[in-house]
């Protein structure tokens, strides 16, 4: 349980830090990269499921959660307007 816990945090960071960077946000607080992060897993996590897509390391975790940020950022840029 501790070690899902651990995977799940460091997947979040690194997932939201650098979907900040490839997107062009600021991406120097921790707590904003982990919560982009999070949800980016979350919503990758649903569009993999639904396109028939898992992760099976971390690596595939990474990346879903990345497509699950950009996702998840255009969404809310969309609803800002």
């Amino acid at each position: 349980m501790l070690l899902w816990l651990i995977r799940v945090l460091i997947v979040g960071l690194v997932a939201g830090w650098l979907s900040a960077k490839l997107m062009g946000m600021d991406s120097s607080s921790w707590v904003s990269n982990l919560c982009l992060g999070l949800v980016g897993s979350f919503v990758g996590g649903l569009v993999g499921r639904l396109l028939g897509l898992g992760a099976t390391n971390i690596l595939g975790s990474i990346i879903l959660s990345v497509i699950g940020a950009f996702l998840a950022v255009w969404i809310y840029k969309k609803l800002k307007k």
